[in-house]
C-alpha cells in the first residue's frame, strides 16, 4: 500500500476516537430550533420569514445576502416564534431565527425514500444544473469552513481544474462523524462525487483517508472498483499517514496530487484540484438526487468523561444541550466545551449554541486536559518552526502581533496561517502561541481589505 502525506511540518496528537465504532443515532427533534443567519463563510442570509409563519421540515427560512453566502431552510415543522439575537459559536450575540417544533411535517418535493440513485439515470443533469441544485439547496463545506459549494464548482477562468479531492481524513482527535458517514453510505457518497467531477468538468477523482480509518479505506476502495472499472472517470482511494493536520486543503493537494498551492489569495484550483469534504460529497448527492436542502448533518458527541458518547445524524438549530443529555449528560466537574476538536474547536460559553452547517463535533475536555499550563519564556528550541505546515515562523508571527507590529506581520506572511494549532500544541514552554497569531491574522487580512477597498475608489 502506497500511504501518502504532505510535505513538512506537522504533529501527530493522541487519536482519542472514542466513537469510532459508535453507529449513527438520528438525534431527537428539539422543542425549540434557533438558526444563526451566518452559518457560511460570506454575507449572513435574510430572513424570509416572520413572527407566526408556519414552516415545515425543508422550508425556505432565509435566503443567500449576496453571491458569497448561502440559503438556510428549517429543520423542523412548526411556527416562527421570533427572528432575534443569539449566542452562537463565536460566543457573540448575532442574529437568529427561533422556531418553535410542532409535529414533523416534511416539505413534499423532497424523497425521503432510500433508493440510491444513479447519474445515468438522470440524463437532465448537467453541469449547469448540477450547480444550480447544489446552490439553491444551501450546501457548504461540511469539513468546518463552511464556503458555499457552488462558488468552489465555479472556479475563475484564470484557473482550470483537473481533479476532485475529497476529503475524507478526519484528522482532528475526537471526531468521527465522517468516517461513520463513510461506513454507513459509501455508495451515496461516490454518486456525490460524480455530481461534483461532472459539475467540475473533470475525469479524475481522489478520495484521501488517514489509515487510521482502514475499514473506510477496504469499503470505499471495494466500493470504487465497483462503479468506476468502466467509467470514463478515473476514482482512486488514497490512504495517507497519520498526521496532524492533513486535512488541511493545501496539505491535502500536497499529500494527493503532489502539488504546492501558493501563498493567499491562491487556491487549490489554481494548481488543478477542487477540494471537497466528503460531508458535503454525501450533501451535494441529497441536494441534487434527493431535492433535500441542507437542514442536518452528522456531527460527534465525545468526551473522555461522557457516560455515552456518540455520533448523531442531528437537525440544525438543535442546542448543544440536547446531545449531550442524549449521551449521560454533562460530566461532574470543570470541563471545557468546545464545537470541534481540540485542536481547532472553537471554546464555547453556553450548551444552548444549535448545531449549524459546520458543526462536526461538541467535544468535552474535562478537567486537567481543560486547563491551560502557565507560559513560560520561549526558549528558542524551535519546535514551533519545525511542526508549522506552512513552513511559518510561529514563534515570530506570535512576537510581532503582540506588539501590535502589523506591517511586520504582513511582510512575514501570517496570512498563511491555518491556524492547525500546531505550533500551539508542540511549544515545550506552553506560550499561547495560535492565540496570538489568529488575533494578529484578522488584524493584518483587514488592513489588506481596507487597502484593497480604498484603491478602488
Amino acid at each position: 500500500m502506497n500511504i501518502r502525506t504532505f510535505s513538512i511540518g506537522g504533529v501527530h496528537p493522541e487519536e482519542n476516537k472514542l466513537t469510532h465504532d459508535a453507529a449513527t443515532q438520528v438525534a431527537a427533534l428539539p422543542k425549540q430550533a434557533v438558526y444563526p443567519l451566518s452559518q457560511h463563510i460570506g454575507a449572513p442570509a435574510k430572513p424570509v420569514v416572520k413572527k407566526g409563519d408556519k414552516v415545515k421540515v425543508g422550508t425556505l427560512i432565509a435566503e443567500a445576502g449576496g453571491f458569497v453566502s448561502a440559503p438556510i431552510f428549517s429543520a423542523v415543522s412548526g411556527t416562527v416564534f421570533k427572528i432575534d439575537t443569539a449566542i452562537d459559536a463565536t460566543g457573540y450575540r448575532k442574529p437568529v431565527i427561533i422556531i418553535n417544533v410542532e409535529g414533523d411535517e416534511w416539505e413534499e418535493s423532497i424523497d425521503r425514500s432510500d433508493k440510491l440513485e444513479t447519474v445515468e439515470a438522470h440524463p437532465e443533469l448537467t453541469p449547469e444544473e448540477i450547480i444550480s441544485r447544489v446552490k439553491d439547496a444551501g450546501v457548504v463545506g461540511m469539513g468546518g469552513a463552511c464556503f458555499p459549494t457552488f462558488i468552489k464548482l465555479t472556479p475563475p477562468p484564470t484557473a482550470k481544474a483537473e481533479c476532485v479531492i475529497i476529503n475524507a481524513v478526519e484528522c482532528e482527535p475526537y471526531i468521527t462523524a465522517d468516517f461513520r458517514l463513510m461506513m454507513e453510505h459509501p455508495d451515496e457518497i461516490l454518486v456525490g462525487l460524480e455530481l461534483l467531477m461532472k459539475a467540475a468538468k473533470v475525469n479524475t477523482g481522489y478520495i484521501g483517508i488517514e489509515t487510521n480509518k482502514m475499514p473506510a479505506i477496504e469499503l470505499l476502495s471495494e466500493k470504487v472498483a465497483q462503479k468506476f472499472s468502466a467509467s470514463t472517470y478515473h476514482v482512486e482511494v488514497v490512504p495517507l499517514k497519520q498526521r496532524y493536520p492533513q486535512g488541511g486543503e493545501k496539505q491535502l493537494v500536497d499529500a494527493v496530487i503532489r502539488r504546492q498551492v501558493p501563498a493567499p489569495p491562491a487556491i487549490p484550483v489554481n494548481v488543478g484540484a477542487i477540494v471537497q469534504n466528503v460531508g458535503t460529497a454525501f450533501a451535494v448527492y441529497e441536494a441534487v438526487m434527493k431535492h433535500k436542502p441542507l437542514f442536518e448533518r452528522y456531527t460527534t458527541v465525545t468526551g473522555k468523561r461522557l457516560a455515552n458518547p456518540g455520533n448523531f445524524l442531528v437537525r440544525m438549530g438543535t442546542p448543544m444541550q440536547d446531545l449531550i443529555d442524549a449521551c449521560g449528560g454533562m460530566p461532574e466537574g470543570d470541563n471545557k466545551l468546545l464545537a470541534g476538536g481540540p485542536m481547532m474547536g472553537k471554546a464555547l460559553t453556553s450548551t444552548e449554541v444549535p448545531i449549524c452547517k459546520g458543526t462536526n463535533s461538541v467535544t468535552i475536555i474535562s478537567g486537567d486536559e481543560a486547563r491551560r499550563k502557565e507560559p513560560q519564556p520561549c526558549i528558542r528550541c524551535a519546535k514551533c518552526v519545525g511542526a508549522c505546515p506552512m513552513g511559518l515562523e510561529p514563534y515570530l508571527l506570535a512576537k510581532i502581533s503582540e506588539v501590535k507590529n502589523w506591517e511586520r506581520a504582513e511582510r512575514e506572511d501570517i496570512v498563511s496561517c491555518i491556524e492547525c494549532g500546531s505550533c500551539q500544541f508542540t511549544c515545550p514552554a506552553h506560550r499561547p502561541l495560535l492565540d496570538n497569531i489568529r488575533q494578529g491574522k484578522s488584524t493584518v487580512m483587514g488592513i489588506i481589505r481596507a487597502r484593497a477597498a480604498a484603491a478602488k475608489k
